[in-house]
This record gives C-alpha cells, structure tokens and sequence, in this order.
C-alpha cells in the first residue's frame, strides 16, 4: 500500500492511500471459506454450496469490509508513525463513482492540523491583578445581616428597603419559575426602589439586566444557568406572596456559637475579624477567575494562528448524535472557536513550562476541595481517611475527572501567568472589583 500526504496549506492536508489487491487478497479468502459452511443458497443443502457462488453472493460485501478494515487501520498507524497532531478526525472524500473492481483503489482523507504557534507568556499587558479587601461598609452590612436572618420575623403590609420578600419569579417564555425569599437590599440599588411600596398580592415587572450588581446572583434566585446569566436582558415578573421584616438577633455567645462553633467567636471584634477573613478568602476567589479570564482574553487576542475552519465546520457535521446540517455547522464553529484558541494556548503555555498534569496533581487537587467544602459544613478535622475515600468515589465519575482535570489546568495557568507576566496589582474594594469586572 502507498501512503502519502498533500499539504493544501499549513493546517490543511489531504492522505492518499493507493490500496492494491496483495493489501486485502488474503482476508477476503480466509473469510469466503469461513463463509462456505454457513452460506445459505436456494438450492443447495447449507454448508454445501460451491465456492463460485459463495464468492458471488457474499463476494462483494465481504471484500468491501475488508479494504475498509485495511484502510482503517493503514490510516490509523500512519497518523501515528507520522506523529501528526490533529483537529478533528479525518473525513474520507466522497466520490460517487467509485469503483470497488478496479487494480489499485485510491482512497482519499481530509485532514486539519494544529497549527505551530509560539506564545510570549512575558510580553507587555495592562492586566491588573485584584487584591480585594472588605471594607467597614461590607461588614457592617454583613453583620447586619446576620441580625437579620437569625433575627425573628415580623410580618409587614407594605414593603420598605430592610424588607423580605417571598415570592416568584416568572417569565413563561424564558422558562424561568422559581419561589425564593430575597431581601429587597439584595437586588442593586436602582432595582430596589421598583420593589419598596409594594402588598402582598402585586406583581412587579423588571428587567434581569441591572437586577442585582453582581449577575450571578441571577443563578440562586433566578435559577437561571452559567451560561446565560452575563449580560442576560430579558423582562420577568415577580409575584409578591408574603413580606416581612424582622427583630434583630442579639449578638451573644450563643449566636456566635452557633454560626462558628463554640468559643471561636467571642465579641463583636472577633465576629468582624472573621467576618472579613471569610469574605477576603472569597473574593481571592472571584479575582483569580477574573484574572483568568482576562489572561485568555489577552492571550487569545495577542496570539496568531490560523485554524482549519473548513475543515472543523465539515467535521462538526458528522460529530454527535445529532448530524448537523451546514448552517448549524457554521453556528457551532462560531461559538466554539475562542475556546478552542484557548485550548491549544493553554497546551502550548504547560509544554513551554514544562508542566504536565498528573493524577496526583488531580488527587490532591480534589482532596484540598473536599476538605474546603467539608469546612463549609462544620467538618473542620476530617480524617485523611475520610477524605481519600471520598476522593476516590469522585475520581471514579469521569465526568468529574474531567471536570477536576480543567480547574487543575486553569489553577496551573493562573500559577505560570503570574510568575511570568507580571500582572499590575491593584488593592480595591468589593464594590470597585464588581465595577472593574461588570462596568457598573
């Protein structure tokens, strides 16, 4: 069998396998006379019909398997032998007159390659790094808050700005129905005064854009998706059906006791103090991923290469259980080529490195968030034992591998992009950060 390869351009190629009758001759026999005891002919007892007509019944097919097989297989070990690094799969020309009797067959295969491509990890930016700090205001407000939620409710007629609300949102045609409890000081500050005023019963009309100053929060009251929730403007209306306001908690030991355990707060300094070492430890959170997110940005807009387009659309039509047609193709490829930029960043900035993740990198990676989210739930001291079993459950899911497996990859890329492009750092509040990352 002759194997070549056409470079159309970079990361475009066409294999050509020129397949003989020696390449395929030996199974096709071996399985005409596996065929003979079994072939079934009008005429004929079973297992003795002659070879003649068993070839000719059952001749074709099983010679068209079995170049498929030899093709198949061909293909599969040259990608190999040709370390060819590829997008997609390769699709197989269609050519309608094909002839299966001809001497030499010529099959034909589209390829897309990923293209060569450097990165320049160091190269100027104006990315900030956000430190976010939680000022007086914030927790004061949280510790108001706390007041509030272990506090004794009071029913209230009319709806004031200390008001909870228990209602539903709804909106038939965006599929959102959801019966929440919300604080009328949860939703932002112009939002608020369209739910002030208001009786049991009133239906408040509002838009999702500029309903609360930070659009996740869409996802717990809304219980809109991630996908969806970022600049999502759509009207949706909320059912009042009970407001009340409440008699503040008094901040003693046996409410701090209850909220952190016993004796780990003891005044109002230290519930402060906590206070702001949770929220902070939160917030590192919230500036990592937009420090990510930037970072890809960034990255995607400062890093050149051509992708196989054509070919990727092609291939998105035969991908999945659903064939797509050409238009859907096109839709697809839109929407997904910006994350597939960042893909092959993201491989080229580990190879670079020299970083490879491995499944101890993803154990303990799964450990350390097992025992934070053990934390949350007042299980501070688990046992190593404890948790290794619960890692290993987890890491049995392969969904949740592969899940685990992208946020070892982002935390190893956040690591590499601080170490070597030397973000600004910049100390902000909460309210400045939510401005910074919504430009509000």
């Amino acid at each position: 069998m002759d194997i070549k390869r056409v470079a159309i351009d970079a990361v475009n190629e066409t294999i050509v396998m020129n397949v003989v009758h020696m390449d395929y001759k030996g199974q096709v026999a071996k399985r005409i006379n596996e065929k003979m005891p079994l072939a079934q002919v009008k005429g004929f007892r079973k297992g003795a019909v002659p070879k003649d007509l068993v070839e000719k019944q059952y001749g074709k097919g099983i010679k068209q398997e079995e170049i498929k097989k030899v093709v198949d297989l061909a293909l599969e070990r040259y990608i190999q032998s040709e370390r060819l690094n590829l997008l997609g799969t390769p699709l197989a020309k269609v050519n309608e007159d094909f002839n299966w009797d001809a001497e030499e067959l010529t099959f034909e295969y589209e390829i897309g390659l990923v293209p060569n491509f450097e990165i320049d990890l160091e190269a100027k930016n104006n990315i900030v790094k956000y430190i976010v700090t939680a000022d007086d205001k914030l927790i004061d407000g949280q510790v108001e808050r706390i007041q509030k939620q272990f506090g004794k409710a009071v029913p209230q007629e009319v709806s004031d700005a200390k008001s909870d609300l228990t209602g539903t949102f709804s909106s038939e045609a965006n599929g959102i129905n959801n019966t929440t409890t919300i604080a009328v000081d949860a939703f932002s500050k112009k939002a608020q005064k369209q739910f002030t005023g208001k009786k049991v019963g009133d239906v408040v009309t509002v838009s999702t854009k500029g309903l609360f100053e930070d659009d996740h929060q869409l996802m717990d009251y809304l219980k809109v998706g991630h996908e969806g929730v970022h600049g999502l403007d759509v009207e949706v209306n909320f059912t009042i059906e009970a407001i009340n306001g409440s008699e503040p908690a008094e901040l003693n030991q046996e409410l701090f006791d209850k909220l952190f355990g016993e004796g780990k707060v003891a005044s109002l300094e230290d519930l402060k103090a906590k206070i702001k070492e949770d929220a902070e430890a939160q917030f590192a959170q919230q500036a990592d991923q937009k420090l990510l997110l930037d970072v890809q940005d960034f990255l995607i807009e400062n890093t050149k290469f051509d992708l196989p387009a054509e070919f990727l659309k092609k291939w998105l039509q035969t991908v999945g259980e659903k064939k797509l047609t050409a238009e859907e193709a096109e839709v697809e490829y839109a929407r997904s080529e910006k994350g597939l930029r960042f893909q092959l960043i993201e491989g080229k900035a580990l190879a670079q490195s020299n970083i490879q993740i491995t499944f101890d990198d993803l154990k303990e990676f799964t450990s350390n968030a097992i025992r934070q989210q053990m934390a949350q739930f007042g299980q501070t001291n688990p046992t190593d034992e404890e948790v290794q079993g619960i890692v290993a459950r987890v890491l049995s899911n392969q969904d949740e591998v592969k899940r685990l497996s992208e946020q070892v990859v982002a935390a190893k890329m956040l690591d590499i992009f601080k170490e070597k492009a030397n973000p600004t750092t910049k100390e902000v509040t909460y309210e400045e950060f939510i401005a910074a990352s919504y430009g509000e």
